[in-house]
């Protein structure tokens, strides 16, 4: 009887402990969220400017434009119109994101002003694995999508990666994260331009 007690007691102790632990976490978090976008939101308008110099403005686009990612479910995408110090278009920005090899990869991409020609890629957040997978924050891999058609691209093993075309040559030793940019960039881009257009953001409307 006594051990039953015991256990009871224990027991009782331990989801208090874990409900106050997890109550914790929480308020935290939600303490934290604002800042923890804040610094996400500058540090993807920090990498955007990399793949558009020019940028100094970075507007939301207010259109609603909704993607639908490989496992069929569907989030809001982020997209912001970039413009110069003297408020004209240079180019669009958006976040593009999908599992990896070792985790979440989250991209910043980058289009021309009328969304024809990538601009490039900077890596926000990633955990793939160094020396392999890692490489796709080296320019040797990402200059193959600086100028790259904001159509579908495929993947190769072989091929001259200074060649500026639809295909991307992986990067040797880590097909999977390879495969894994590739298709992060298909699923947002073409999506992207197909609503936009739709939507009379790009195309044959005035610039």
């Amino acid at each position: 009887m006594s051990k039953l007690k015991l256990f009871a007691r224990e027991s009782w102790l331990l989801l208090v402990s874990s409900f106050v632990f997890g109550l914790l976490i929480a308020v935290t978090n939600a303490a934290l969220s604002d800042r923890i976008e804040q610094n996400k939101s500058a540090k993807l308008n920090e990498l955007t400017k990399t793949l558009l110099p020019n940028a100094e403005i970075f507007q939301p686009v207010q259109a609603e434009i909704e993607i639908t990612l490989p496992d069929g479910s569907k989030e809001p995408a982020r997209i912001f119109e970039a413009l110069s110090a003297d408020k004209q278009r240079v180019g669009w920005s958006f976040m593009a994101r999908g599992s990896g090899f070792s985790g979440d990869i989250e991209l910043v991409l980058a289009a021309d002003r009328d969304f024809q020609k990538l601009m490039g890629y900077n890596v926000l957040v990633s955990s793939e694995t160094p020396g392999f997978g890692d490489q796709m924050k080296n320019d040797y891999y990402r200059n193959q999508f600086v100028n790259a058609p904001t159509g579908q691209l495929t993947l190769s093993k072989t091929g001259d990666p200074a060649t500026v075309d639809n295909q991307i040559v992986a990067m040797t030793g880590a097909t999977v994260t390879s495969t894994a940019v590739v298709n992060i960039v298909n699923t947002f881009v073409v999506q992207i331009k197909d609503q936009m257009t739709k939507k009379g953001l790009i195309g044959n409307v005035a610039q």
